[in-house]
């Protein structure tokens, strides 16, 4: 009997062999991948390839094609009928290759094996680049979350330079932003109707390249920014630009932005409303394989492995933090799926040939936020906060957990689940805040409790990032004091349930605003609470986050005042050993580093003489 998980024709076609098994002498859309294909809905080429064979179209999908030799894997499948589709990766290449040290990394958890040396850096920029070489006449569309960021003028941290619109670089004649299901449909449908690819201009979610002359005058539906010459030489007009790209990024109804480069502009039109639910579940219900391509027999995807019995119920994150990017992709307003589409994802998990009976996550970008939104939605189509929790939770926000909680149970009671698990984030400011609403509070305590009680694997991760108020302020994180008040309960729990979990969490030192003396406190504050920390990292500046616009620019967006940050290696070492305060190696340096920015107070909390 044949194995059905290496039956070719499940799966989209990523050879003229395969094609040819299809009866198909061209593709009308070749999508050309950075990461190897794994037929799953976390993995982006594959959700676009998905939706447009959905939509009746012929999609074929070149993985990680080899882009050092004579291109034979930009050629081995001929020409497509509508267009080349270029997608670098589900993360961006330069933080998948390089540490926050700017050192080359030895693995690539998106490739077979998790070899290193599968994609070059930039790969939106090489790809297009390639194609368009030899295919000149063939439109390029480009996607993901590369594209997706660097859609105007950024920051570029690896080689520490403004950089220009991704436009001015990669040969693609349309960028997608965001998630692109609904754009990709557009563009698809137009191109077969006869349109050229020059005449889709207005399609939402695109940016593209057009002549300086169309630059309209400002008004309430298109924002001029300065232009690329004017941010060269002056970081405090690139930090201002920032701002109007975080607010349109995070509206309902957005504006066209428009950002000069000479004699040519880019126009980014307005995002998409979030996909309804009707939306979103038509894309998660397509007849993914949930598998990855039998060309990979034998070979471990290190990023597949983590997600491969996990569920992801919704879109979007309303946290706002600094430093983080889901936002400026996904959007502030959350898109979830019915329970009913969820419940059939979790069935089809039970009946995968290598599940044991345990579901590694039921979540999103934040866990807890699904199914939420404003109470009043008049409100948020007006709103331009970037932030629903920052710098306190709107109180237009509906923060009822009872759906959560009822999805929740409804798995758990699904025949061959013994357990389900949380393992994406959880936002504990928002399942904590007080509503003033009896009900929903007394709901949200128990889904705490329960959260904690069923459906933590022996360790639960929350991200508080850092102690200081100051410091926790430039982040867009709540008060300390509530990560406090969440341990009590996990600990309160555990004890009446007699569990012995972990609370595990997440730091980040050399943050924008954060000097020695804050990570000094820091190591104070998670020692009394006896903790030797593990997840942990170094800020690493990634381009369209509000922290690294002032890391780049000394200023923030939102304000203009100064703030300091850490830039030199011996500036983030200073600050990052001060989580390994319980490490021998660093104790001689912490000391020194007290006195030298006259704190000797501390070094007594931390390293107290016996008596």
């Amino acid at each position: 009997m044949t194995d059905p998980t290496l039956d070719l024709r499940r799966f989209l076609p990523t050879s003229a062999k395969e094609m040819k098994l299809r009866g198909w002498e061209e593709a009308d859309v070749i999508l050309f991948s950075g990461d190897a294909y794994v037929d799953h809905p976390s993995f982006g080429a594959a959700v676009i390839g998905r939706v447009l064979e959905h939509e009746g179209y012929r999609v074929a999908i070149v993985p990680q094609p080899n882009w050092r030799d004579d291109l034979r894997d930009f050629k081995k499948l001929g020409r497509p009928r509508l267009f080349f589709g270029v997608s670098p990766g589900a993360m961006d290449s330069m933080v998948n290759h390089y540490t926050a040290n700017r050192r080359r990394r030895s693995d690539d958890a998106y490739t077979a094996g998790g070899r290193h040396g599968a994609r070059p850096d930039y790969p939106s920029i090489v790809y297009t680049e390639i194609l368009r070489r030899l295919w000149p006449d063939v439109p390029i569309v480009l996607g993901g979350i590369e594209g997706s960021l660097r859609r105007l003028s950024h920051y570029d941290y690896w080689q520490d330079r403004l950089r220009p619109s991704i436009l001015l670089d990669a040969k693609a004649d349309l960028l997608v932003y965001g998630m692109g299901e609904q754009t990709i449909r557009e563009i698809a449908h137009a191109l077969d109707s006869g349109h050229s690819i020059d005449e889709l201009t207005d399609t939402p979610q695109t940016a593209r390249i057009v002549s300086a002359s169309e630059i309209p005058a400002p008004d309430a539906d298109n924002i001029i920014l300065h232009s690329w010459d004017e941010c060269k030489a002056d970081k405090r007009l690139q930090s201002a630009n920032f701002k109007h790209i975080e607010q349109q990024s995070n509206r309902m109804h957005g504006a066209t932005i428009w950002q000069r480069y000479g004699d040519v502009a880019v126009r980014v039109n307005p995002m998409l409303p979030p996909m309804t639910t009707e939306e979103i579940d038509a894309s998660f219900d397509l007849p993914y394989t949930r598998l990855p391509h039998p060309r990979y027999k034998g070979k471990t995807i290190p990023a597949y492995e983590m997600i491969r019995h996990s569920i992801n119920m919704h879109r979007g994150c309303f946290g706002g933090c600094a430093f983080c990017t889901i936002s400026a992709h996904q959007g502030k307003f959350i898109a979830s799926r019915s329970k009913e589409s969820i419940m059939r994802e979790a069935e089809a998990v039970t009946r995968m040939p290598d599940f044991k009976g345990y579901i590694s996550d039921l979540g999103g970008p934040s866990a807890n936020m699904y199914g939420m939104h404003g109470r009043d939605l008049s409100i948020c189509s007006r709103c331009m906060r970037p932030s629903c929790l920052h710098p306190s939770p709107c109180p237009n926000l509906d923060t009822d957990h009872s759906r959560l909680l009822d999805i929740y149970q409804s798995v758990d009671r699904l025949p061959g689940v013994k357990k389900s698990f949380i393992g994406s984030g959880v936002r504990y400011d928002l399942s904590m805040h007080p509503t003033g609403r009896k009900e929903t509070d007394a709901t949200n305590r128990r889904y705490n409790e329960e959260l904690i009680e069923r459906h933590v694997s022996g360790r639960l991760k929350v991200a508080p990032e850092h102690t200081e108020q100051r410091v926790l302020e430039v982040m867009r994180k709540p008060s300390f004091d509530q990560f406090h008040a969440f341990k009590q309960i996990f600990d309160s729990v555990n004890r009446r349930c007699g569990l012995r979990q972990q609370l595990i969490p997440y730091f980040i030192s050399s943050h924008p605003g954060c000097t020695e003396a804050d990570m000094a406190q820091l190591a104070v504050k998670t020692k009394e609470l006896d903790f030797h920390l593990e997840q942990v990292q170094d800020f690493t500046p990634t381009p369209m986050t509000v922290s690294t616009e002032i890391y780049y620019s000394g200023v923030h967006p939102y304000t203009g005042k100064p703030v300091n940050c850490a830039r030199t290696r011996d500036e983030k070492l200073a600050q990052r050993r001060y989580f390994f305060w319980y490490d021998h190696t660093y104790r001689r340096e912490i000391i020194d580093s007290l006195r030298r920015i006259h704190r000797p107070d501390l070094i007594e909390q931390l390293y107290p003489r016996k008596k």
